[in-house]
């Protein structure tokens, strides 16, 4: 019998290569290929891509209608928020995140609440057993739902009946189990993974069956498989968070029908995933008195204004100190210490560097800078800022202050939650004045030299 003849397949573009190399030739990806089974000779069926596009006419933009999507509430807020305010008839979304950190919990209470509504769904599992899935949804306590389970990986059959039954919303968990009979290779391959969605997508546009598919993520964190599958979806959603901590966000990364990295924030209980209504309450640390070291900024998740409290530690270090950043850019660390020494006379060359941004939350935005600045300040000095004192703003490497995007959103966050002091750029200085919002005091800086000085008059 002959032997079935192998190639090998880079798992991050998807090229092939007739014998392993170290580096792929396509992408430039070193240590991704892996040997699996070519496919068999012969031309390939002319109708096998035939169904995934449709005929179109050429139009001009202008005679093309505009029309608003439909959307259907997912009875749960945050996960709405997340998707730009519902599912979307026809839409495709691809959820990830790390191994049981809440995906098929959060889509099996959403499909639960879907149906409740009078909605058809589909819960299509390739990882458990029927069994397993109602089991789990025992612990959650739902009970008599009327959900459609189906134990499946076979892709044709996967397709069958969702034209059969026409779900408005089924959920695929998940698309590395599942396979095509017309491939030859593995499930959860570079090949079938691309296959099995674009047959998913296909299906989901033609019927108008919103389709959800569950992603294994790499040990980086990032989508297994090929990034055209994260092209070929509508929506990317990202699970993050600890799993030690009962915290959870979801995180849209791309949102054809939405704003882009807005954030649902959950909480892990008994009875499941629950929105938490005020975020802002997560990543503030309860302090009895003000301590050293702490500095409250309103960062920008979306839509959403969220407050964060930033922590620095400054202690003596050895001949090489350390700079470390949890849930801040390390490198911004050390351009901003950079500017504090040449700027503000604030020194520390010879110190260890510490900054933590409370509960888990990752900042990627500029507007940290003025916050991290003044807790590093706060720190070396053993002075504790003022009670209800919150910053935010960019710092350039001249040392000037610069504004954060829609600051007046920050401000109104900041003065509903309580805060007295804030010192903000002089360009996202209320046009009202300092009495703009009653009850917060806001002082206008333009240089962090001025941000310092302003910070000793307060005290």
């Amino acid at each position: 019998m002959a032997k079935d003849k192998t190639i090998y397949v880079c798992n991050e573009c998807g090229g092939t290569s007739p014998r392993w190399l170290g580096k792929c030739p396509a992408c430039g990806a070193w240590n991704t290929l892996t040997e699996s089974v070519a496919e068999g000779g012969g031309a390939a069926p002319k109708n096998r891509f035939a169904a995934l596009a449709k005929t179109a006419e050429v139009m001009p933009l202008a005679s093309i209608e505009a029309r608003d999507v439909q959307r259907t509430p997912t009875g749960h807020e945050e996960l709405d928020r997340v998707l730009g305010g519902g599912i979307v008839e026809g839409g495709v979304v691809l959820i990830g995140g790390d191994p049981g950190i809440g995906k098929s919990t959060l889509l099996l209470q959403a499909l639960d609440s879907l149906q409740r509504a009078g909605q058809g769904t589909l819960y299509v599992t390739g990882e458990e057993s029927g069994a397993q899935v109602a089991l789990r949804a025992r612990r959650l306590g739902i009970e008599g739902s009327q959900v459609q389970v189906l134990a499946e990986i076979q892709l044709e059959k996967i397709l069958a009946t969702l034209d059969a039954v026409k779900p408005a919303i089924a959920v695929i968990d998940s698309i590395q189990t599942v396979y095509s009979e017309q491939l030859t290779s593995a499930p959860g391959s570079v090949a079938q993974v691309r296959e099995c969605a674009a047959h998913l997508t296909r299906a989901a546009k033609a019927s108008g069956t919103a389709i959800v598919l569950v992603g294994h993520v790499t040990k980086e964190g990032a989508l297994a498989g090929p990034r055209v599958l994260e092209h070929m979806v509508d929506t990317v959603l990202y699970f993050e968070g600890d799993t030690h901590s009962s915290f959870r966000l979801v995180r849209a990364i791309k949102n054809r029908f939405g704003a882009v990295n807005e954030i649902g924030v959950f909480a892990m209980t008994d009875k499941g995933l629950k929105g938490v209504s005020n975020p802002s309450a997560i990543f503030l640390s309860q302090h009895a008195q003000p301590v050293p070291g702490s500095c409250v900024m309103v960062t920008l998740e979306g839509t959403r204004p969220l407050l964060v409290e930033l922590q620095a530690l400054v202690d003596s270090g050895g001949p090489s100190p350390r700079r470390l950043s949890v849930g801040l850019e390390r490198d911004r660390l050390a351009m901003l210490l950079a500017v504090l020494h040449r700027h503000a006379g604030v020194a520390c060359m010879d110190q260890d560097v510490f900054v933590n941004a409370v509960g888990g939350v990752r900042i990627s935005e500029p507007a940290a800078d003025l916050a991290v600045m003044l807790a590093i300040t706060s720190s070396l000095r053993g002075r504790a800022l003022p009670k209800g004192f919150i910053a935010f703003g960019e710092v350039g490497l001249a040392g000037e202050v610069r504004p954060a995007p829609r600051g007046q959103e920050r401000l109104k966050e900041a003065a509903k939650l309580g805060f007295s002091v804030a010192i903000v750029p002089k360009a996202n200085a209320p046009k009202g004045g300092a009495r703009a919002f009653e009850g917060l005091k806001i002082v206008a800086v333009e240089r962090i030299e001025e941000a310092l000085a302003a910070l000793r008059d307060l005290d």
